[in-house]
């Protein structure tokens, strides 16, 4: 998929925030107070990105994870705005995600992944998938 089949699929909000590392305002996204069970997958590509099992609330104001999937992310080093954060992109496309920080719960992993819900797609888990004990 090249940068204008990106730009035709994607919202302008979309757009901005995935491609060009906007931000969505706090507490407005769909997925702040999701509760339902499944896997968090890249709006882009649908690289699979955070199971539901490791959201949490931060209190932020964004979705938050303690945890990525394996190999599902890039970390890199963003200096902007006058901070030094580590950003989070899609390993897949490189579409920006959101940040993570060392500040998450303590018993997990200790990260927070903040990450922005029009980034995001939810494939909810099947009800028999539910029954059957799979993933």
């Amino acid at each position: 998929m090249n940068e204008e089949d990106i730009k035709q699929k994607l919202t302008p909000e979309e757009y901005k925030v995935l491609r060009e590392k906007g931000t969505e305002a706090p507490g407005s996204g769909i997925y702040l107070h999701e509760k339902r069970d499944g896997i968090y997958k890249c709006k882009v590509c649908g690289n699979p990105l955070f199971a539901s099992n490791t959201k949490f609330d931060s209190g932020t104001g964004w979705p938050s994870f303690d945890e990525a999937l394996p190999d599902a992310v890039k970390y890199i080093e963003d200096e902007s705005h006058g901070m030094l954060r580590t950003e989070v992109v899609c390993a897949k496309c490189n579409s920006h995600l959101g940040h993570v920080f060392p500040d998450g719960p303590q018993g997990t992993t200790g990260k927070r992944y903040c990450m922005n819900s029009v980034c995001l797609d939810l494939e909810e888990k099947k009800a028999e998938d539910k029954e059957d004990g799979q993933e």
